[in-house]
Parts: structure tokens; sequence; C-alpha cells
């Protein structure tokens, strides 16, 4: 197993402290990332659990350790992404934080051992607001929408609006008929998309997503729970350099952290 570049009280304490005028992002694996700005600290999709047979690069910490989240997002009910090991621990520890999830998730959530006052459930075009910014959630595809009259969407990807920057964390997801108009209202800063895998972008797709909708920077995300995944950042890096020179990047190891750039 892989062991994280930073991890551990270390890495919480830099989490808790960093100073971060501009938002800063830890990637934390699979899907999951800490992000700051000012004084809010969001966690988007943690999967922290150690004995899951299918990891490939451990967890940085455990979620009993995450006394400091203001917010938990978490796309959908699968449980790389509302992980029963992970999540239930982050609010115990953070006794003033609630989860976002999609409204059909609630039932399952709350089985999990979530109580309905920690939720806020939500659905595309809705606004969830957090201290000074604002989380907006927009359709992702498992291959369909699966929209139903009374669930509403079941898989998120959220935009996170802090101060002028957007951070757009697409969950689990392909690319589907106007994705790109429905993001590009939103200015994305960093789009964070995931590669590898049949539910998700392939790397040609999610560049072109990124150059649709403007993003300023693209990171991958999702391709380290599988064999392989050296090579996919290999093919990544590989297929930005060579077919968008233009596209700013960013690929994270396990663990570290970084600000967006002040322009």
């Amino acid at each position: 197993m892989i062991q994280p570049v930073n991890g551990g009280r270390e890495l919480l304490d830099e989490i808790s402290d960093a100073p971060c005028p501009t938002p800063r992002l830890w990637w934390l694996g699979h899907s999951g990332f800490a992000l700051k700005y000012r004084n809010a600290i969001v966690y988007v999709d943690p999967l922290l659990s150690p004995k899951r047979a299918d990891r490939l690069v451990a967890p940085p910490f455990a979620g009993a350790d995450v006394t400091h989240a203001g917010l938990v997002l978490c796309t959908h009910a699968h449980a790389g992404h509302l992980d029963p090991g992970t999540v239930p621990a982050i609010l115990a520890a953070s006794r003033r934080a609630k989860v976002v999830m999609p409204m059909s998730a609630a039932a399952h959530a709350h089985a999990m051992g979530i109580g309905y006052q920690r939720m806020v459930t939500t659905n595309a075009d809705l606004r969830v607001e957090f201290l000074d910014d604002r989380i907006y959630a927009v359709p992702s595809a498992h291959h369909q929408l699966d929209w139903t009259p009374l669930g509403g969407y079941p898989y998120l990807g959220y935009l996170v609006r802090f101060g002028p920057y957007t951070i757009y964390h697409a969950g689990d997801g392909v690319p589907y008929d106007h994705l790109a108009e429905r993001l590009r209202p939103y200015n994305v800063t960093v789009a964070l998309l995931p590669i590898g895998g049949e539910k998700n972008f392939k790397i040609p797709e999610a560049a072109q997503l990124a150059q649709q909708i403007g993003a300023e920077w693209l990171a991958p995300m999702h391709y380290d729970m599988f064999p392989g995944c050296a090579v996919e950042v290999d093919r990544f890096i590989e297929h930005l350099l060579g077919q968008h020179p233009a596209q700013r990047f960013k690929v994270f190891q396990c663990g570290e952290g970084w600000s967006i750039p002040a322009e």
C-alpha cells in the first residue's frame, strides 16, 4: 500500500492552521479533498477507512481525528463517497459540522447512524450557504442521470464558491449533453474530475470539459483505487502536454496541499 506524502497530526494541524488568502486544497486519496478558504474548512467525499481491501493508497488520517470540519459534502450514496467508516466519525468529532448530500441519500445516511438534524439535503440548481461561501449542485451521470420526481438527481457534483474562486468537484461521472453549459456560468477556477474506471471520464473527455468551461486549472482524481494508477497519471500528463498545452493542471500526491495561485 502506497503511503501518503503527509498525514496524521502534522497534516491535520496544517489544515487547521494554514492561512488561506486563496483557496487551498489537500487530496486525501480517491475522490476525497479537504478545501480551505480563510476560516472555512470543507471536506468533499472523504474516504478515510483504513481497512478497505481495494485501497492502493493509505488514507492520510482517520475520520475520527477530524475535529475542524465545517461541512462534509458527499456527492452520492455509494460507499466510496458517503463512507460509513468516515462520515459518521467526522460528524462525531466535529460537533458543529453538517453533511450535505443529495435528497435521495438521506434515508441511507440515516441508516448509517447520521441524524437528520446533521444533514443538509440538496439537488441540482440549489444553493447551500456556509459562512461567506456558497455551494451549488449540478447533476452528475453514472452513464445516466437517473432523475426521479421524489429523489431528484442521485449523483451530484458540487461547485464551491470561495469568494471570487470556484472549485468544481464532479464526484463520479461521465460527460453528458449540456454539462458544459450548466458549468460555464460559474467561471470554474479548478475542475476536479474523475478519471479511470468505466463510470468516469476518459482522459480526453476530462481535458475537453475543462477547455469547454474555461477552467483555469484541471486536477484528476479517483484513479488510485485500482492497479495501474501511476500509468493513468502518466497518460493524463502526456495528453495534457501534447493535446492541451495551454491548459494548466495539477496532479496531487495523497496528503499533498496546494494553494490556487493568486493572479
